[in-house]
């Protein structure tokens, strides 16, 4: 499955509208903000179809997914939207992740802890919002919200430190940048080190740390680190899709194609082929390279993107969002 997928479900009561477009969406919250409520719409749908009173409008069929027969279930799933609600424990399991790697279907997944199996993207993590509760029979409209928005908002320090996820190319592309601002950087050696390091940081007296992250995957360390810099104005946290990602945006390459793909991305990217959109946007940065003097390698990145033109074109582009480096020649 791939593109955007408008879904509405709703009764004489309740009235949820949202729209899908990657393989892995969380919707989180407490209890009694309607999570719950959503997935047994679903469920009585699948069960009764119009004679439980329910709507459900999509494109794409709409089920729900649970009992210790899940696995039986999911293999007869095909095309389609599943709903999983956060008392199916199986959800938190290595073997799920494995089962849905190559699915070509879309998951909703309803819960309150992280899943740290699963590669989803800090994009996709929802809360629901209700307009309120009515009396009589006037409907409660529920619509999701993004947890964590706009998240480079309110912090405007200047980069002093660089705290890096990758510790590939990424890293070696961040050193170099480092190096031309005076900067101090180092990597963190993987998403699930993050939290520690900056743990690390926040003991220090040092400022304007900037960490660097794959976004498209790092939705299971989100909580944590959100909680650890919420307060913390001399942190800030870059979320771009992945750093392959960063490269094309930046259009370093000049490729109109390109362009249209980053547009709209969810257009492109098939759920069965490519679990996170940053393995994606990896291959095509790959493909698009692979005949030039500069073909891209995740291991060792070529002398081309570290030329001082395509390192402007980078910091511009990151600049766009509130990221600030002292001009080099001032330092």
């Amino acid at each position: 499955m791939k593109g955007k997928h408008q879904i509405v479900v709703q009764n004489k009561r309740i009235h949820f509208s949202f729209s899908v477009k990657r393989n892995i969406t969380l919707i989180k919250g407490d209890s009694a903000t309607g999570k719950t409520t959503l997935f047994s719409m679903i469920e009585e749908y699948d069960r009764l179809g119009n004679d439980s009173g329910i709507q459900v409008q999509c494109d794409k069929r709409c089920t729900s997914l649970s009992g210790q027969y899940w696995e039986d279930a999911l293999d007869r799933i095909k095309d389609a939207i599943v709903f999983i609600d956060e008392d199916s424990k199986f959800v938190k399991s290595n073997h799920f992740a494995e089962k849905i790697q190559n699915s070509d279907n879309y998951y909703v997944i309803i819960t309150r802890e992280n899943l740290p199996s699963l590669p989803y993207s800090v994009e996709e993590i929802y809360g629901i919002h209700s307009s309120g509760k009515y009396k009589n029979t006037r409907q409660v409209y529920n619509l999701l919200y993004k947890l964590y928005p706009d998240f480079l908002a309110t912090r405007s320090d200047v980069v002093q430190n660089l705290l890096i996820e990758d510790s590939q190319s990424g890293f070696q592309f961040f050193s170099k940048l480092a190096e031309k601002y005076r900067v101090g950087c180092e990597s963190a050696y993987g998403k699930s080190n993050i939290a520690k390091k900056i743990q690390e940081y926040l003991k220090s007296k040092r400022n304007g740390m900037l960490v660097v992250v794959d976004g498209a995957a790092f939705g299971p360390e989100m909580d944590r680190v959100s909680k650890l810099i919420n307060r913390e104005n001399r942190i800030k946290i870059y979320l771009p899709e992945s750093f392959e990602w960063l490269l094309l945006e930046s259009d370093i390459l000049n490729d109109g194609t390109i362009r249209k793909i980053l547009d709209s991305p969810e257009e492109f990217i098939e759920s069965e082929k490519y679990f996170s959109w940053e393995r994606y946007f990896t291959e095509l940065l790959i493909e698009k390279t692979q005949k030039s003097p500069y073909a891209y390698e995740k291991t060792k990145l070529p002398p081309f993107y570290l030329q001082d033109k395509n390192l402007k074109k980078i910091v511009d582009k990151m600049q766009t969002v509130g990221i600030q480096f002292v001009n080099p020649a001032s330092t």
